[in-house]
């Protein structure tokens, strides 16, 4: 299924000209509207991959990237050990009704509760899992035994790290598009689960009374799920939208970042046709979580969520990453 889209994301390009956008003035051409899409709102976004996008095309452009799979893992020498944990903890904190954060300081991992247990957005680092999804979730009076489901929205370390843990320990069903499940198995880390159940795009995964819908969004990986979350607010419903995958990690590769563009342009319209009002990210710095947490701390009864932005905000969220990528192209030679 991912590569099948793939194929189709990269086609779907000739009816959006990045065929033909390679000039310096056609990269500034799509900075500048990455720019007026990102506002106030998702600076984080426009800073970090509309500057990759720039230097693309240059010898130190691109690159690995953070979190590839096997990052600080491979060699011949024995793993690293963990940073300190006082350089990475979070405390966990509750955003909606049900959606807790269970992530670190920069990497993200999301809870949706149900009646029927726990489906958990990504399993940040392997070294991290315990502390911050296993402890987290206990000091939130919540059981990570009732973990159902691990989404993982890319098979890269910093998201798919603690799958393992999670598998072995709780017997949770791991989930991955088939495209990402092939990368691990390409890469052998140690870290990696048994390969269990395959997403695919457009699929639904309904556990108690929530249903997620997910779609296979290659670019980051070629197998990057996103996907669309239903959120309460004392009650109130909300749609929320998670981009799966970021950066440009891949170096100078032009069919991928075309390919990248036309997923983050059919994201954009499924979260349009959702009503998608809230973001989530998988990087803190991407969804503004460092600063939403604290105020949401703060919130008086009545008063605004910080993480209900808007479906304009949302869609101009993805707007930026697309913009970037188109921009990124134009700076290839």
């Amino acid at each position: 299924m991912a590569k099948s889209f793939a194929a189709f994301a990269v086609a779907g390009l000739i009816g959006v000209g990045l065929a033909s956008a390679q000039s310096p003035a056609e990269m500034e051409k799509h900075i500048a509207a990455a720019r007026l899409a990102a506002g106030s709102d998702h600076v984080g976004l426009f800073d970090r991959i509309c500057a990759e996008g720039r230097t693309v095309g240059t010898p130190r452009g691109g690159g690995a990237g953070r979190g590839a799979a096997g990052a600080g893992r491979r060699g011949g020498g024995p793993p690293p050990p963990p940073p300190p944990r006082e350089s990475w903890h979070a405390e966990p904190a509750k955003v909606f009704d049900n959606l807790y954060y269970v992530g670190m300081t920069e990497y993200s991992a999301w809870a949706v509760t149900t009646k029927e247990g726990i489906i958990l957005i990504d399993a940040i680092y392997d070294y991290s899992v315990e502390d911050e999804v296993d402890g987290g979730l206990r000091k939130l009076g919540l059981n990570p035994a009732d973990i159902k489901y691990v989404l993982i929205s890319h098979a890269h370390l910093d998201h798919a790290g603690g799958a393992k843990f999670l598998q072995e320990k709780y017997g949770a069903r791991i989930m991955m598009s088939a495209a990402d499940w092939d990368l691990l198995d390409q890469q052998n880390p140690p870290w990696k689960p048994k390969r269990d159940m395959v997403v695919t795009d457009g699929q639904q995964l309904t556990l108690g009374e929530t249903t997620l819908t997910m779609y296979v969004t290659p670019g980051h990986t070629m197998g990057t799920v996103s996907s669309v979350v239903p959120v309460f607010d004392n009650g109130r419903r909300h749609i929320a939208a998670a981009w799966g995958g970021t950066a440009f990690n891949f170096g100078p590769d032009k069919a991928r970042l075309q390919t990248y563009a036309a997923s983050a342009t059919r994201f954009r319209d499924i979260v349009a046709k959702a009503g998608a009002d809230v973001l989530i990210a998988n990087h803190t710095d991407f969804d503004g979580t460092k600063r939403k947490i604290p105020a949401l701390a703060q919130r008086k009864p009545g008063t605004p969520h910080p993480y209900v932005i808007g479906p304009d905000a949302v869609q101009r969220y993805v707007t930026v990453a697309n913009e970037c990528a188109q921009a990124a192209v134009a700076a290839l030679p």
